[in-house]
């Protein structure tokens, strides 16, 4: 039985640990060398290196079994050969004579090296079947961020041509009330200058605003459910949705009273409803109504019993009606459905719907169209109510005390638009700082190499000749630590995200504020 035993078997005596009997299974085990009559520090000076002889002697001297599993052992033939690995499961069982004494230990084991790298096998293709999920999943959301994208900038397209056509009109509302404003100060009429400025300031706020709609609608960013008030989106949108129908289509805002709030991305709401509203349009070419509805909805479990993947619960309602074309029934069936599109080839890629009736999803929502040919087409975004407090907007500080300082600190002012230069240079000095400016990048950093102290840095991020960032890093070279206040036209979040800003930089979005920017800059100079 011991000989036939599918395990490695060993009896060691006395204290030395002399090899007084081993089956097959363990001359094979240590490669079938002369062990009788040897002790383990003779025969196998290899398992002596890996402390297994240490082990022998703590067994022997407490008289507690030692228990293995998964142990590596490993076996050289000869001195200087090759070494084998293997993994055992063992015990080292004391035997005592009869008086209890410890007089040997009794070996006994399995190798298990074919169950190890089994279960090291199925490690790995686990790991890498992880990681090719891993890899799918970000292969799957890269592509859903490339759709999502994909429509915006369809969107963005769409609106460029009536947006320059308006940004004509208010730049003509700026420039000519500018022109009245410079004629009458030179014939000495300066009583009714309020009117003129007050018409190029709102001319003004309101390209600001519709550049801004903009950026939002065509930036990259990640999903950002926040609660929010409906009705007040809505109407923030009135001017850039009249711009994008043009005249021959009649828009009429409907905004339901005691709107309840709803928890979902506002950017991307708004780029549902542009895309809904040029959907709209491009279905009304000969003009015609479009209608812009919101509501409370209840919705009863008789209702939702009739709807796919529709809860019951309350729901804020966003309506578009309009007078156009309609749809037939089978258009309607594949109107979300990824890239169906009925727009003649080049002028529509079909993911307006999709990407809106995606957003409703996530959101917990859902979408629903009614239309007939030539009757007309209503799209419904329903979105669940939400419990909470929305988000308040932060009002604009205004100049006071706080921003004046009796320091005279030096601010490095390099800004290529000469009427923003001197904007910034002037209201600088009111509050009693030294601006020195410069009109590009090469100018501004000749500035840094020459003047002995600069305590702020306020530079425009795309001049000519060197770039913001180039003058701000050539700075930090000359004046360590050098802070850095950078001005642009772009979408914050953009630079934000990207890691762009350093420890001691700070960014200001145009068009800013004079209150804004003076804030900023006390803030960093004092901190």
């Amino acid at each position: 039985m011991f000989a036939q035993a599918p395990t490695f078997m060993a009896m060691l005596r006395g204290p030395e640990h002399r090899f007084e009997l081993t089956n097959p299974g363990y001359d094979k085990l240590v490669g079938h060398r002369e062990m009788l009559g040897r002790t383990v520090a003779e025969a196998l000076p290899d398992a002596v290196e890996q402390g297994f002889l240490d082990l022998l002697d703590d067994v022997y001297a407490t008289g507690e079994a030692f228990t293995a599993v998964g142990m590596l052992y490993a076996v050289q033939a000869e001195p200087g050969g090759s070494v084998n690995d293997r993994y055992v499961d063992f015990v080292y069982q004391p035997i005592r004579d009869a008086t209890g004494a410890v007089v040997g230990i009794f070996v006994e084991g399995a190798d298990v090296t074919d169950r190890k790298r089994l279960e090291r096998d199925l490690q790995s293709l686990n790991a890498d079947l992880e990681q090719r999920v891993r890899d799918r999943t970000q292969e799957l959301v890269e592509a859903q961020e490339a759709l999502r994208q994909a429509q915006k900038m369809e969107a963005v397209g769409q609106l460029t041509g009536g947006i320059a056509h308006d940004f004509n009109n208010l730049l003509q509302g700026i420039t000519g009330s500018l022109e009245i404003v410079q004629r009458r100060v030179a014939q000495g009429r300066v009583g009714e200058l309020d009117r003129f400025i007050t018409g190029a300031t709102t001319a003004a706020n309101r390209a600001a605003s519709l550049t801004h709609r903009l950026l939002a609608f065509s930036r990259r960013q990640p999903l950002d459910p926040r609660p929010v008030k409906v009705n007040p989106l809505v109407a923030s949108l009135e001017d850039l949705l009249r711009r994008t129908t043009g005249e021959q289509i009649e828009l009429e805002l409907v905004l339901g009273a005691g709107l309840w709030m709803t928890l979902c991305d506002p950017n991307q709401l708004e780029n549902s409803l542009l895309n809904l509203v040029i959907n709209a349009r491009d279905a009304m070419p000969h003009g015609g109504k479009l209608t812009i509805e919101t509501c409370n909805a209840q919705l009863d479990d008789h209702f939702t019993a009739s709807q796919r993947d529709v809860r019951p619960g309350q729901y804020v309602c966003i309506c578009v009606s309009d007078t156009g074309t309609g749809m037939s029934a089978d258009t309607i069936a594949k109107a979300f459905e990824p890239f169906f599109t009925t727009k003649p080839i080049g002028q529509g890629t079909g993911l307006g719907l999709s990407m809106i009736y995606g957003f409703a999803r996530q959101s917990e929502g859902y979408a629903r169209i009614y239309s007939e040919l030539g009757q007309g087409t209503t799209i419904k975004l329903y979105l669940p109510r939400h419990y909470g407090e929305a988000e308040q907007d932060e009002a604009l500080p205004g100049l006071t005390q706080d921003h004046v300082t009796d320091a005279g600190e030096i601010v490095l002012v390099v800004e290529d638009d000469s009427v923003v230069r001197a904007l910034i240079v002037e209201v600088l000095g009111e509050l009693g700082y030294q601006a020195i400016e410069a009109h590009d990048g090469p100018a501004g950093l000749e500035r840094l190499r020459t003047m002995e102290r600069v305590d702020l840095l306020v530079t425009d991020i795309g001049l000519p000749g060197l770039n913001g960032r180039q003058v701000a890093d050539a700075g930090r070279a000359l004046r360590p630590g050098l802070r850095v206040l950078f001005m642009t036209g772009y979408a914050e979040n953009a630079a934000l995200a990207s890691g762009f800003l350093e420890p001691g930089m700070s960014m200001i979005t145009k068009p800013f504020a004079m209150e804004a920017l003076a804030t900023q800059i006390r803030t960093m100079i004092e901190g």
